[in-house]
């Protein structure tokens, strides 16, 4: 039993980092979505930034004809920016997602539980040599049972550590994304209030 309900609190743990995964990830959608919006609006300021150059005065109007204009990103498509979560965290993802079935069989409000006949087919799925276990039937069926579930319980603490890994490198590379988003916005407050300032002395 106490093996039992350790089975069901691995796979409850999963199927939590496995929600985490995936908001996470939306999280990172999101950041690149708001990356691209920062560098439109950098971009569109240039543009306006040479206008209003050309209007301050006619040297202005020279040096923009001579000078290269911005290069202008390409449009998404649809709108939607491409994001990848990072493969260790999609493979850790994808294998517990595998497990999702167990966790509904294990959930104490799911499943109906059958100790006999769970024990009984115990013989069926064990790898383990029949000699090792004690001679008598019901010992037999109680030890093999132990074994599998500890046996899985050694396969969904890998998968954790798996998922754990996977978060922290898809954390990592979103700190990178915010690093960069920040530097970007206040360069871009900067050359606001620089643009503002322009069109008021105009």
């Amino acid at each position: 039993d106490s093996t039992t309900r350790s089975l069901s609190l691995l796979y409850e743990s999963e199927r939590i980092g496995v929600a985490a995964s995936e908001e996470l990830v939306r999280q990172g959608e999101a950041l690149k979505r708001t990356e691209q919006m920062v560098d439109k609006m950098d971009q569109d300021l240039k543009t306006s930034q040479r206008h209003i150059n050309s209007i301050k005065s006619v040297w202005g109007g020279l040096v923009n004809y001579f000078k290269a204009k911005p290069p202008e990103s390409k449009p998404e498509q649809n709108g939607m920016p491409e994001y990848y979560a990072n493969s260790r965290l999609k493979e850790a993802m994808m294998s517990s997602k595998e497990q999702e079935s167990k966790y509904q069989e294990s959930h104490p409000n799911l499943r109906k539980l059958d100790i006999d006949n769970d024990f009984s087919k115990a013989d069926l799925i064990s790898p383990a040599p029949r000699d090792s276990y004690p001679k008598n039937q019901h010992l037999r069926a109680y030890h093999q049972k132990i074994d599998n579930n500890l046996d899985e319980m050694s396969s969904g603490l890998s998968r954790l550590k798996n998922l754990a890994l996977g978060l922290q490198t898809e954390i990592d590379e979103q700190d990178d994304i915010l690093d960069r988003l920040t530097k970007k916005v206040e360069t871009l407050d900067v050359n606001i209030k620089s643009t503002d300032k322009k069109v008021r002395q105009l």
